[in-house]
């Protein structure tokens, strides 16, 4: 949850659960929690909350807070923790309460549980016990980031958090430029400066992308352009918060190779290499990437 909440909280209710919650039925449920502004939690998940046996978070601080902003009292249920460092540990005494036909709610510090989550073995494993593993849809960065940004959304594939070493991520974004769907990227704010100059050698400068941060939250912003145009933009800027990166899908045209290489060496024998690279990347509507093995392979060839 976010500290930059506006919502008035409601009086908590003292007892074991919110009065007049319903039972849950047993199983496993993922809750969505709120990515910036506490009032898009669903009221599905506030009953979920209520009236479940076992509450499970990422962070049982977030959950806490979100339930007082909400009026609903844990009282003598117990709130775990399930995150990457103890998932081992917990997951057996979670499915031991679901084996005794217990309601077990699980709620990520944010979003959606799985997307970008530790919930996964959780549920790989309900789901191997014979667990009924259900879900209460909510808010989610990447369907948020998705619907704002105007960029294609009849496919699109989420990446997640690029790795962060050199030679994993260099063959990260070789993989993705070549995905034929509008792409979702997670990166850090220390990083995305880094991820943006990488993408332009991946993609080219002309590619267009939503650079968006701090969704529904105080301030939240959306920069959409070329991503050559967004490098200059963002240039020097402090970007904090959450970010989620949209990149547009490659265009459709085809060049053949003995066109491209046409225009290389016609490039190449007025300018150099990296200049020649670019003109005809752009001119090409080609991936600056692709159309740098050709030009050494070109050279390698005199």
């Amino acid at each position: 949850m976010s500290a930059d909440q506006d919502d008035h909280a409601a009086p908590m209710v003292p007892g074991s659960l919110q009065v007049g919650a319903q039972p849950v039925a047993p199983g496993l449920h993922l809750i969505a929690t709120p990515i910036g502004a506490a009032r898009d939690i669903t009221l599905r998940a506030l009953d979920l909350l209520a009236g479940a046996d076992v509450l499970v978070a990422e962070d049982t601080r977030s959950l806490r807070h979100l339930m007082q902003m909400h009026g609903i009292a844990p009282g003598d249920r117990p709130v775990l923790a399930y995150h990457d460092h103890n998932g081992p540990r917990m997951r057996p005494r979670l499915l031991a309460a679901l084996a005794e036909g217990k309601s077990v709610v699980y709620a990520s510090e944010a979003g959606t549980p799985l997307v970008a989550d530790p919930g996964f073995q959780l549920v790989r494993a309900a789901v191997a016990d014979g667990h009924p593993v259900l879900a209460a849809p909510g808010p989610s960065a990447v369907l948020a980031a998705l619907v704002v940004s105007g960029l294609p959304s009849d496919r699109f594939c989420f990446l997640g958090f690029p790795p962060a070493q050199g030679g994993a991520r260099a063959k990260f974004l070789a993989e993705a430029a070549t995905i034929p769907a509008t792409l979702m990227i997670y990166e850090s704010p220390h990083r995305i400066h880094r991820l943006l100059d990488e993408l332009r050698d991946h993609v080219g400068g002309e590619r267009s992308v939503a650079l968006c941060r701090e969704l529904t939250k105080r301030f939240e912003e959306v920069l959409r352009q070329p991503l050559g145009d967004l490098i200059s933009t963002v240039a020097g800027r402090d970007l904090k918060g959450e970010i989620v990166l949209v990149i547009d899908r490659a265009g459709m045209a085809q060049v053949s190779d003995a066109d491209m290489d046409a225009a290389l060496r016609q490039a190449m024998a007025a300018q150099p290499l990296k200049a020649a690279v670019a003109e005809v990347a752009q001119a090409l509507g080609l991936r600056r990437r692709d159309v740098y093995q050709a030009a050494l392979r070109l050279k390698g060839e005199e």
